[in-house]
């Protein structure tokens, strides 16, 4: 377990709901993908890298509703830079990208 953390700084994390648009492996790339994503009117689309290409297509991905941290400073990843983090649950054998049950608005806030 890490270490406990005031509410405050919890709530400095910005959590939102975003749609996969689209998903490329780029060719200088053999670990990530990169997705195109949906955050809503508020935010708009940004570019996201994430190492999970060891277990998940781009099509796996494409059309669906995941939890990305947005306010994460940008991050230099080979020849690209990530302007979020797809978060994902470590699974017993690849990590487990987290989904929503119902589908809300792009951009939808995680409290």
């Amino acid at each position: 377990m890490k270490p406990t953390i005031e509410f405050t700084d919890f709530a400095k994390l910005d959590l939102r709901i975003g749609k996969v648009m689209a998903a490329v492996v780029p060719e200088w790339s053999e670990k990530l993908i990169q997705l195109t994503v949906d955050l809503g009117p508020e935010i708009g689309e940004r570019t996201i890298l994430a190492g999970i290409k060891q277990w998940y297509e781009p099509d796996d991905l494409v059309g669906n509703w995941y939890v990305f941290a947005v306010n994460l400073a940008e991050k230099k990843m080979g020849e690209g830079v990530s302007q979020g983090m797809l978060l994902a649950a470590d699974g017993a054998d690849h990590p487990v990208p987290l989904t929503i049950n119902e589908p809300v608005a792009p951009g939808t806030t995680i409290r």
